[in-house]
């Protein structure tokens, strides 16, 4: 992996955690997470082991620091990691050059998995806060969430995508 790739994930995670940091904790501290914007971008830029795999620790340790959910670290970082492999795994298996709209259905699809996984890690580990269920913080915070991404993803992807090829040779997916 070469200076320039690396500049460019970290650029997305510091992206990502500005948007995570600023954006308020909603329902019972828990906030959208934009930071799994920035990792599937970076994923779907850089679709290789090595790059996914420092992108998912570094969005998992940043996320699991700015995050307002009580305990919510630990959860973050296994959240990050988990839904960065099956992210790569789906992106892999598509074959096919990503577009805005694959980009953003492949979005709505990690950030599910993305929330089904913390909240799973977050309730093993710490407890649901508040006496919430795992059903209803999905519907009222995950749900919320991947729909924001979603659209985040279709306005950001065809803009980075433009700039990438202006800019640097991405590789081909």
């Amino acid at each position: 992996m070469n200076t320039r790739t690396l500049v460019l994930l970290s650029l997305f995670v510091g992206i990502g955690a500005v948007l995570h940091t600023v954006i308020p904790g909603f329902f019972f501290g828990m906030k959208p997470d934009m930071m799994l914007t920035m990792m599937f971008l970076g994923i779907m830029l850089f679709p290789n082991k090595t790059a996914v795999s420092l992108l998912a620790i570094a969005t998992g340790i940043i996320s699991g620091v700015t995050t307002s959910f009580p305990g919510g670290f630990i959860p973050n970082i296994v959240d990050k990691v988990v839904t960065a492999a099956i992210f790569f795994g789906l992106f892999t298996l598509l074959k096919a050059k990503a577009t805005p709209i694959k980009a953003a259905l492949l979005t709505a699809v990690g950030t599910f998995i993305s929330g089904a996984t913390f909240l799973a890690v977050a309730l093993i580990i710490v407890g649901l806060p508040g006496g919430a269920t795992f059903g209803g913080l999905f519907i009222a915070v995950v749900i919320p969430t991947a729909f924001v991404n979603t659209i985040a993803m279709i306005v950001i992807y065809p803009i980075v995508q433009s700039l990438m090829r202006r800019t640097y040779t991405v590789p081909q997916q």
